[in-house]
């Protein structure tokens, strides 16, 4: 379905190549100062521009349809939505017969029988995360005292900075492309977050997560480590004031401990790649290679830090606001 949470709940709705692009908000309490120049930042951060990021740019300009009056929220629903300026349909017309290795054009066409948008990827392209980030700046404005931080910590494998740009060069050289590690740090939460069973503080940031295109993984704390490691090495002793280490990643039983809540997101590299591949024609029945045209990033994970944050964001939000 298209809509998350129960108090904070959030729809998205538009495909890559449409009219717009856009997001609903119910549960937005009134009298919350808000306008267009709030998104700004956030919006910045998703462009591109970086190098490995893709030509297309947008303004992505929000704007406010309805929830908000005078400079302040309503406490009706909060719609935003963003224009499609810059787009490109004909770089799609070849993957309703030739659907690309490790996207979605495939199994799209087989649910929807067809019948949906392939043009950019349509409703699960990378483009409706600008919604979610729009999103995850009122979510941060609700969590007041509650603090985020995000950043890229590996690329194409290597968690030293000063190799990406080889690396990305190298790829683009090559017409491939990169993934790369999203690590979100929360601080300030107070204990307790999250609701046993279903609704742990790892779960729900879990769901919601892998509903951002290209994810491949989510780790807390220690993560996958913890694994191989022994309990008195895994476990966090307590203070005074809480946990004295965090290899739990803030979080025990799925409930906020007080320690920084730590998670690390893994990104796939992007699916679209110009190196010619061998797949399969479903027009003439036949195996082909494909050479895939448009503007693609080569790793698109360098713009989804503050997806990731706001992903978290509309999460907390939605379970501080029970």
């Amino acid at each position: 379905m298209n809509s998350f949470g129960h108090n904070f709940r959030v729809t998205v709705f538009g495909e890559s190549h449409g009219p717009v692009v856009g997001v609903v908000m119910d549960g937005v309490p009134a009298g919350i100062e808000l306008c267009e120049e709030d998104f700004a930042e956030d919006i910045a951060r998703r462009a591109p521009g970086a190098e490995g990021t893709t030509a297309r740019k947008e303004a992505d300009t929000p704007k406010i349809l309805s929830g908000v009056f005078n400079g302040h929220t309503t406490g009706a629903p909060l719609t935003i939505v963003f224009e499609n300026e810059n787009t490109r349909p004909e770089d799609y017309a070849q993957f309703a017969a030739i659907p690309r290795p490790g996207h979605v054009d495939f199994v799209a066409a087989v649910k929807f029988d067809g019948s949906n948008d392939p043009r950019g990827g349509g409703h699960f392209a990378g483009r409706l995360t600008l919604p979610i980030v729009a999103a995850g700046v009122v979510a941060k404005k609700l969590l007041d005292g509650i603090d985020f931080s995000s950043q890229l910590v590996a690329l194409g494998g290597s968690e030293d900075p000063d190799k990406w740009s080889e690396l990305i060069a190298q790829a683009a050289k090559e017409g491939d492309s990169l993934g790369g590690v999203v690590e979100c740090k929360v601080t300030n939460l107070p204990i307790g977050v999250g609701e046993p069973f279903w609704d742990s503080v790892e779960s729900m940031l879990s769901h919601a997560v892998f509903a951002i295109p290209g994810v491949r993984g989510i780790e807390f704390g220690d993560g996958f480590k913890a694994a191989a490691m022994k309990g008195s090495e895994h476990n966090d002793p307590f203070g005074p004031e809480g946990p004295v280490k965090n290899g739990a990643g803030g979080v025990n039983g799925g409930l906020t401990n007080g320690a920084p809540l730590v998670l690390r997101v893994a990104f796939k590299p992007t699916s679209s790649i110009a190196r010619a591949q061998r797949t399969w024609n479903y027009e003439t029945e036949a195996e082909e290679t494909l050479e895939i045209r448009g503007r693609h990033d080569v790793c698109f994970a360098r713009r989804c830090p503050v997806i990731v944050e706001a992903m978290a964001a509309i999460v907390l939000e939605d379970l501080l606001a029970l």
